[in-house]
Order: structure tokens, then C-alpha cells, then sequence
């Protein structure tokens, strides 16, 4: 019997090739399982696809070469950085799929039984009250997922650019399939289609302007073009511009975040928990790489830009989130103030500003994950009461519900003893450590000012009368429960014990062949 010899690396993309397989083998479940069986084994499937994955990065982990190693003919780089970002979309995925699969918190799950039913009509008022669930859910939740991961090791535009439309062409769809309020979440899943295709082709118009001028989509080939050519630097920096654009769009990072208030309002909440937490990982993962592999030479020329943006978002989700009298609204713009400061730090090109950024990334992930968790509970006869005036005095409705609530968002406020404080801290003395202190000032402004509305929330709830026709706390299934209860765990235990998180944030760079 001949021997099959495995190409060298192929290894290390065992996680990928895991969450990808799973989502094809979802797809195979939608068409051959009884329609009574789906739920259960997509949920099962989904839960033991993420376990094997994480067991098999552990696994290469623990054997990694130090400096990374490129596989696939080069098109991915599978080093420290990628592995960390892996692991953290592995566990946030592992959080926002216990909360699609819950069913118990809305009755049959926060999915529309059959999405091709017009909003309004007598089969929509209908549906609402099935207990049916469009399980075509998980499958697309996987393939987003895995298109995370490559984009987040994309070694080439190329690749990166297919990983962003695997990874977005799922949201799209999910962002649409809301139980409640039909109109609204079809609403989000068109606007965000349409902006995204808007980023998209600002992306691929940027790729095509580096193609012509390094001749190469490697990130590696467009460094060494430009550190080195006497070639006109206009195809360099407009390339650079368009592509960066894209980038932006997808971490909601102002002025580019227009499709952000809008998509978190009217998408089901547990996938604007998957949105809020991994999207934003993957894209500061690829401007993270983008950034520190292909233009880190040209720095002096594009970092006084992305000053003018980080400042610019910081101050639009501060300021735009005072105004807000809807909860994931003013999470939205909660995440447009953090994008900017996560841009701060991936401007920091050093060994700092990376692994700073990448410890951020994994607070503010499990922080959102369990604040759309418990937004989830808060319910009225409608559905999610999301209106601030809906939450006035839920400290004596549900104080459970209220101390959690408090506590997540004193950790998006970044108090001490909180994972959000850490991760700031070591943000902020990232871009001291390079010469950004102005920007720091700038970003500890933002912050003051963005924990008013995180406050205001906290005295809505425990010092304010609650209206006798208020909303009721649901009593969250066993999903449910245990997103929130991760996400709460790993934020206290990210603020009081760090420094495991940071060695592993700090344990590489990426590599560059």
C-alpha cells in the first residue's frame, strides 16, 4: 500500500480546515436531515467542530517554529500572531453560537422559521409564535468563522481578499433572519450588503494599484517594492489608501462606520454579538499585518492619517453614544469609540503595539459577547426591550441581571480590576513607548467622556423607579447562561490576573519570507 506523503505545514491549518469542513457538513445536514433532527445536530456539530479545532491549534502550538512558517504556496503565514488570533475567534465563536442555539430566551430561538416570508404579512405575525428556527444559521456561522481565521493569516491580498467576502457574505445573510421586528433586521442586512460591497470594491481597487506597482499581491514583495524602488509613489499610497479604506469599514472604525448603529439595531443579537466581537478581530488582525508586513518601511508617510482617523473615531463613539436611547445603539457606538482606540495601538509598530493590540482584541471580544447576552434578557411583549426608558429600575426587577450588567459595562468604561482597563493600560503605554503621546491624551479624553453613557445606563437601572408596564428579565436557558457567564469570568479574570494573556499576546511576530 503506497504511503501518501502530507506536504510540509499542512498541519497548521488543521483549525481551519476544521471549522470549513464542519460548515460544509452543515450544509450536507440542511438537505438530508429531518427538519425535527436539524437543530440538534447543527448544535452539536457546531460545539464539536470549535473543541476540535481548538484541540488541533493546541496541538501545532505547542510545536510551532518560533518565527512562523508559510504554507499553502505562501498564502498563509501561520505564526505566533495568527495562532493567537485563531484561538481568540475560537472561543468568542464558541460564545455567540451558545447564544444562537439558545431557544429558550425567545421561544423557538431568534431566528425566523422561514426567512422568504414577507415582513408584515399574516404568515410572518404567524411565524412568530413557532417554535421552527432556520438552522442554515450554524453552517453560515462556520463559514464566517473559518473566513475569519484566513483572513487574519492572509500572506497575500489575494487571499485576503476572498477571506473578507467568505467571512461577509454570511453576515449579510444572518443579519436578515430576525424572529421580531422582520422589517428592521431586513433593513440592517441591505444596508450592510450595500456598504459592504462599497468597502469591498475599495479594496480590490486597492489591491489592483499595489499589483501595478510591485508586481506582486505578496505582502512580503510590496514591502521590499516599496522600500526599495525609485518607482513613483502615487500607485504605493493610493493602493494603500483604497485598501485600508476596506479595512476600516469592516472594524467599524470611524468615519467609516456608518453600517455600524444601524446593522447592531436591527440584527438578531446573538449575531450582532458574532459581529460585534469577531469581525472586529479578524479586521484588526489583517490591518494589523497589513500595516507591520507591507508598509511598515513607508510609516512616516501614513501614520500622521490614521492619527486624524483614531481621533476621529474615539471622539464619534463618544460623543454620537451620549445621544443614544437604545441599547445596542449606543453599544454600536460604544465600538466605534474602541475601534479607535485599538487603531491606536496597531499604529505603535512595535513588538508592544502588537501584542497590546491583540490582548485588547481579546477583552473587548468576551465584553461584547456577554453585553448582548444580557441585552438578550431584558424582554417585553414585542420582543428585546432595547429602549433605555425600558430598563429604569431593573435593579429591583432583577438585580442579578443589573450587577452583571453593571459589571460589563464598567468594563467597556475600563475601571480597574476589569479586563477593559488592562487592556487599555497596555494600549496606551504601547503608543507612549513609540512617541504617540498627544494621541494618548486624545484617547483618555474620549474615554472619560465615553463612561458617562456607560454610567448613565448604571444609574438608569439601580436609582430610577421601574414603569409598571415595564419590560420582564427572562430567566436565560442553560446557551445563554453559559455565554454570559464566559464572557464575565474571562473579563474579571483578564483584569485581576493578565499576565498569562500577555505572554501569549507577546510570544512572536509576524512573519515575513
Amino acid at each position: 500500500m503506497q504511503q501518501v506523503e502530507v506536504p510540509p505545514g499542512v498541519g497548521s491549518t488543521w483549525p481551519i480546515l476544521i471549522v470549513l469542513g464542519a460548515a460544509c457538513v452543515g450544509v450536507l445536514f440542511e438537505a438530508f436531515l429531518p427538519r425535527h433532527q436539524r437543530w440538534a445536530g447543527q448544535v452539536v456539530l457546531s460545539l464539536l467542530a470549535l473543541a476540535a479545532s481548538g484541540v488541533a491549534l493546541g496541538i501545532h502550538f505547542a510545536n510551532a517554529p518560533a518565527g512562523g512558517e508559510l504554507v499553502l504556496s505562501g498564502a498563509l503565514a501561520v505564526d505566533r500572531p495568527a495562532m493567537f488570533l485563531w484561538g481568540t475567534l475560537l472561543a468568542l465563536g464558541l460564545g455567540s453560537v451558545l447564544l444562537i442555539a439558545d431557544r429558550s430566551v425567545e421561544p423557538g430561538g431568534a431566528f425566523v422559521a422561514t426567512a422568504a416570508i414577507r415582513p408584515g404579512t399574516v404568515q410572518d405575525r404567524a411565524q412568530a409564535t413557532s417554535t421552527g428556527m432556520q438552522t442554515e444559521v450554524f453552517p453560515l456561522t462556520l463559514f464566517a468563522l473559518g473566513g475569519m481565521m484566513v483572513f487574519t493569516a492572509a500572506n497575500d491580498l489575494l487571499t485576503m481578499f476572498i477571506a473578507l467576502e467568505v467571512l461577509s457574505l454570511p453576515l449579510y445573510l444572518m443579519c436578515g433572519l430576525a424572529r421580531r421586528r422582520r422589517l428592521l433586521s431586513q433593513e440592517a442586512a441591505v444596508k450592510y450588503f450595500l456598504l459592504g460591497a462599497f468597502a469591498s470594491a475599495f479594496f480590490l481597487y486597492g489591491v489592483a494599484l499595489l499589483y501595478g506597482y510591485a508586481g506582486s499581491v505578496q505582502l512580503a514583495d510590496i514591502a521590499e517594492a516599496a522600500a526599495g524602488s525609485d518607482r513613483s509613489d502615487t500607485l504605493l499610497f493610493a493602493g494603500m489608501g483604497l485598501l485600508v479604506v476596506g479595512l476600516l469599514f469592516k472594524g467599524s472604525v470611524g468615519p467609516f462606520h456608518t453600517w455600524t448603529p444601524d446593522v447592531y439595531q436591527g440584527a438578531p443579537t446573538p449575531v450582532t454579538a458574532f459581529m460585534g466581537a469577531c469581525t472586529k478581530v479578524a479586521a484588526f488582525g489583517g490591518i494589523l499585518r497589513v500595516l507591520q508586513v507591507a508598509f511598515e518601511s513607508t510609516h512616516w508617510e501614513w501614520r500622521g492619517v490614521l492619527w486624524g482617523v483614531a481621533i476621529v473615531s474615539m471622539l464619534i463613539g463618544a460623543v454620537l453614544g451620549l445621544t443614544q436611547t437604545d441599547v445596542k445603539r449606543m453599544i454600536a457606538y460604544s465600538s466605534v469609540a474602541h475601534a479607535g482606540f485599538l487603531l491606536v495601538g496597531a499604529i505603535a509598530l512595535t513588538e508592544k503595539g502588537l501584542s497590546s493590540t491583540l490582548f485588547y482584541l481579546l477583552t473587548y471580544g468576551f465584553t461584547t459577547v456577554a453585553a448582548f447576552g444580557v441585552v438578550s434578557l431584558v424582554r417585553d411583549s414585542s420582543g428585546e426591550a432595547t429602549h433605555l426608558s425600558q430598563w429604569a429600575g431593573l435593579a429591583k426587577r432583577s438585580p442579578l441581571v443589573a450587577g452583571v450588567f453593571t459589571f460589563i459595562l464598567l468594563a467597556l468604561a475600563g475601571i480597574p480590576l476589569t479586563s477593559g482597563f488592562v487592556g487599555k493600560f497596555v494600549v496606551f503605554e504601547a503608543a507612549i513607548d513609540d512617541g504617540m503621546a498627544p494621541l494618548v491624551v486624545v484617547a483618555l479624553i474620549a474615554s472619560a467622556v465615553a463612561a458617562f453613557f456607560y454610567l448613565r445606563v448604571i444609574v438608569l437601572m439601580y436609582f430610577s423607579e421601574p414603569a409598571a408596564d415595564g419590560p420582564t428579565v427572562t430567566v436565560p436557558g442553560v446557551f445563554t447562561t453559559a455565554a454570559i457567564t464566559l464572557g464575565v469570568l474571562v473579563t474579571l479574570l483578564l483584569g485581576l490576573a493578565p499576565s498569562f494573556a500577555l505572554d501569549w499576546a507577546g510570544g512572536g511576530v509576524f512573519a515575513i519570507r
